[in-house]
């Protein structure tokens, strides 16, 4: 596929999936965020000892602000992207409640003048998601810019929905995995260039049947 029809391709797929997002109701997205906030809550427990980073929901993307509350609660520090200059990668700024924010491209929060921070961890949400562990954002690069330039590789855990699973995103060489996935269904792990289903939820109970734990993978310095 060349640039243009790749281009073209990502576009409609990136409609199509937000479309079907935009669709779901309140009810069914706040049941699929309390799963996913349970299974990464389970999953990583070492987030609580960190500096994580995550994005403002839009257009019904998973919240992860309820979490982070739960996580700050418990010693995190919590910080949101910021857009600093066009095709620049991003910077990651403190936030929490009180911190004062203005509205950036896609009329998505960014902190205005918090401290800049190196996030250990990213929840970072996406549009769709591959069998590989690639990422369809909005089309700017900027997380891809950005993680391809920090000194540290934070711990990228990709949160989205079943629904937007495609078989292929046809990455790029500048196209950079998430290292997990997490979804309504589970937690999903990048090995061997490809995406390992690490547990189902529990039909009865509504945990996990094989919990998994990387509380020694992210940690604060």
């Amino acid at each position: 596929m060349d640039a243009v029809a790749l281009r073209t391709w990502r576009k409609t797929q990136r409609e199509r999936l937000i479309t079907a997002r935009l669709a779901l109701s309140p009810a069914q997205l706040d049941s699929w965020r309390e799963r996913i906030d349970g299974f990464i809550e389970r999953s990583f427990p070492g987030l609580a000892r960190s500096r994580v980073a995550f994005c403002w929901p839009v257009k019904n993307e998973y919240d992860a602000r309820h979490l982070a509350r739960t996580l700050r609660s418990r010693g995190a520090l919590t910080a949101l992207p910021a857009i600093v200059a066009p095709r620049s990668p991003l910077v990651f700024r403190e936030w929490h409640p009180g911190v004062a924010l203005a509205n950036g491209p896609l009329d998505i929060p960014f902190p205005v003048s918090s401290p800049e921070v190196l996030p250990d961890a990213v929840l970072l949400p996406m549009n769709g998601w591959d069998a590989q562990g690639y990422r369809l954002g909005y089309g700017g690069g900027y997380f891809d810019r950005t993680l391809a330039r920090l000194a540290q590789k934070p711990v990228t855990i990709g949160v989205s929905y079943e629904l937007a699973r495609l078989e292929t995103i046809y990455p790029q060489s500048w196209d950079i995995p998430v290292d997990y996935v997490v979804t309504e269904r589970g937690v999903y792990r990048r090995d061997d260039q490809e995406l390992a289903f690490l547990g189902e939820p529990d039909p009865g109970s509504g945990v996990m049947s094989s919990p998994v734990c990387y509380a020694d993978e992210i940690k604060k310095d």
